[in-house]
């Protein structure tokens, strides 16, 4: 087995299979072999008689893994490792040594669901992955339900503070009294049983040496558990790669990865920047990110052949560029690249129905990782209601009353975790009821079926977010949506909110084998952001001297803002009356006050005053739907201003 462990490696591999004993810490790039290097040198333990099979624990984060693991090791001669993922390890020893043997709750969305439903409008419809992220994100801090609100730190919840801790008390009194326990419950549990000695002695008696796959991912609750594991030993071998650390919202950081030869101090430090995967163009554009991207610099060296050039390319509209991209997908499948190595990756799930459409129409084969547009909650939700609704005042009408009911909001920013993509999808089915031409809603339901076609089979271009693309790899990879607010999203405020970002696009760029396309639109109508700028990203991947870096910088200048109206105006009698009527409808109707008209809408009435009703139609905001229903109020308000007048929402 000697000379088949370091057969095919290079010099930094070679360095780090033959450190079988003491710490060590590989620092390996993007498609630089990491997973061939610790299976190597786990079999080199083993071939060197430094640790027996059964005295070496590997763990990593999925199942998948852990799998690819094994199955390496086999092929290697290298059986009876133990290779799990964190959790799975922690049940083992959990079930082993309690006496307690609760139940382990598959998803917290079964608990949270009816605790969701019980919350204030408009949180109610919060998505429940986000509910269950944000206690994710406390639990694997060891942040428990009473301390939650002392210990936020600045960090912001999906929804009001005061109401997430009301939430999380609710989500762990249930959790209680169905006698189950979460996978965070797993661990931090694993960790108190560890504190017994008996215990805690047979595990450490049992493994010897440590492998950890993925670090830069370790949150502190599973590094509690790995420091039980190892104690005062140091045969602890760490693989990570902080340019990759993109799981910040969970809890996980690149902290302990980095700080690893600082705690160790007679640790090997091996860094490997060999890139197996990508030809020298695609690795020449993830390298211009390195300079900002901190940590440990690691420029990638390829190792393949030279390649086409990567595609930076600015679109009219985004339906120009969905177009541009399907059209370039049939085009390297009529040269002979398969579908299946095609991927389509974005920001957050709710980009997917464009290329879903737009591939659909083009019959051309795609599968969607993250759940396909009519899969989605927001569309779900849609379809159910609007099986019993009628459209006496067009489809249009009818949609946007639903939609409403679900709580759209069209200018409040929903612009974090699934809500976002939630508000993305009903704002989407209210543009294609806008622009249909069905006569009913069973026909727009039937129209919207046709469009969305489901693939069950899996196979075709692959539409994923940039985290789920994470480990895989791509013949051609196309990034659409380079944008402002989208990528850095909305929310990534601070400086490491941006710089987690700028790792996302790393690692979308580093999925690319071969072809890369990467895009952004002037403008896109219809959409929030109807006149989007090209990220800030974009002009760290091109050279000043490149015509393209004059081209973005303008395209990147701000829009003029639109001037803001005067104090007086804002708090003037009729904006005040106004406010008076929308609450009182609001009230009347059960709805959030924003659902009638938001701030902006009234202010911009109070400065037009419009006195008839094409006048109020023509104010941002005022659509055909609130014209039917509110209207007449408005200008009878308008009117007279000192008369506040009601009237239903129904």
């Amino acid at each position: 087995m000697g000379e088949a462990v370091f057969e095919g490696l290079n010099e930094a591999q070679v360095e780090a299979v033959n450190a079988v004993r003491g710490p060590v810490v590989i620092l390996a790039g993007a498609g630089t072999g990491k997973t061939t290097t610790i299976t190597r040198r786990i079999a080199n333990q083993v071939a060197t008689e430094a640790f027996a099979p059964g005295e070496i624990l590997a763990v990593t984060f999925t199942a998948k893994a852990a799998r690819e693991m094994r199955d390496r090791l086999a092929r290697l001669g290298t059986g009876g490792v133990r290779a799990n993922t964190f959790h799975a390890e922690a049940l083992a020893q959990f079930r082993r040594f309690s006496d307690e043997q609760p139940e382990i709750l598959g998803s917290k969305g079964q608990i949270l669901n009816g605790i969701a439903r019980a919350l204030p409008m408009p949180h109610r419809f919060t998505a429940l992955r986000d509910l269950a992220t944000e206690i994710e994100w406390a639990k694997n801090r060891r942040i428990g339900a009473r301390d939650y609100l002392d210990r936020l730190d600045g960090h912001e919840p999906p929804i009001p503070a005061e109401l997430m801790h009301r939430v999380f008390v609710a989500y762990e009194k249930r959790k209680r009294a169905a006698g189950l326990i979460d996978f965070e419950d797993l661990l931090d549990q694993t960790v108190t049983m560890l504190g017994d000695d008996r215990a805690l002695g047979i595990v450490r008696g049992r493994y010897r040496a440590f492998t950890v796959d993925e670090y830069q991912d370790v949150n502190a609750l599973q590094q509690a558990l790995l420091e039980l594991w190892v104690g005062a030993r140091d045969d602890l071998c760490v693989v990570g790669d902080d340019y990759q650390s993109i799981y910040g919202f969970t809890g996980a950081g690149a902290r302990h990865l980095l700080r690893f030869a600082d705690r160790y101090e007679h640790a090997l430090v091996v860094t490997l920047t060999d890139n197996y995967r990508s030809t020298p163009e695609v690795l020449e554009v993830a390298n211009r990110l390195v300079p900002r991207l901190g940590g440990t610099r690691k420029r990638l060296r390829a190792t393949a052949t030279a390649g086409p050039r990567p595609q930076i390319v600015e679109y009219a509209d985004g339906d120009e560029e969905v177009a541009g991209i399907v059209r370039r997908c049939r085009e390297l499948a009529e040269a002979g690249t398969p579908w299946e190595e095609m991927a389509v990756l974005f920001r957050i799930n709710g980009r997917s129905e464009d290329f879903e459409e737009a591939f659909t129409a083009a019959a051309i084969p795609y599968q969607v990782k993250d759940g396909s547009f009519l899969h989605r909650p927001g569309a779900k939700a849609f379809l159910a209601r609007a099986r019993r609704a009628t459209a006496a005042d067009g489809v249009a009408a009818a949609v946007e009353s639903i939609v409403a009911a679900l709580g759209f909001d069209p200018q409040t920013k929903y612009e974090g975790g699934d809500e976002a993509t939630r508000q993305a999808d009903l704002e989407r089915l209210l543009a294609l009821a806008r622009a249909t031409t069905a006569p009913d809603m069973q026909s727009f339901v039937a129209d919207l079926r046709a469009r969305f076609s489901a693939e069950d089979d899996a196979t075709g271009v692959h539409l994923m977010t940039l985290h789920r693309a994470k480990g895989l790899e791509f013949e051609a990879v196309f990034l659409p949506r380079v944008e402002e607010k989208e990528l850095p999203f909305a929310l990534a405020t601070s400086d490491e909110d941006v710089a987690e970002e700028r790792r996302l696009l790393y690692v979308g760029i580093t999925r690319a084998k071969r072809w890369l396309h990467l895009s952004h639109s002037l403008s896109r109508p219809g959409e929030r952001r109807s006149s989007p700028r090209p990220s800030r990203f974009l002009r760290e991947l091109v050279p000043a001297e490149d015509p393209v870096a004059k081209r973005l910088a303008a395209a990147a200048q701000p829009k003029p803002a639109r001037p803001a109206l005067p104090m007086e105006a804002e708090q003037s009698p009729l904006v005040r009356a106004l406010r008076e009527w929308r609450r009182r409808a609001a009230s009347a109707a059960g709805l959030p006050a924003y659902v009638i008209f938001h701030d902006a809408t009234l202010a911009e009435i109070a400065q037009v005053r419009p006195a008839t009703r094409a006048a109020l139609r023509s104010v941002s905001g005022v659509g055909p739907l609130k014209m039917q229903r509110y209207g007449e109020a408005v200008l009878a308000i308008v009117a007279n201003e000192s008369e506040v007048v009601v009237t239903s929402a129904g």
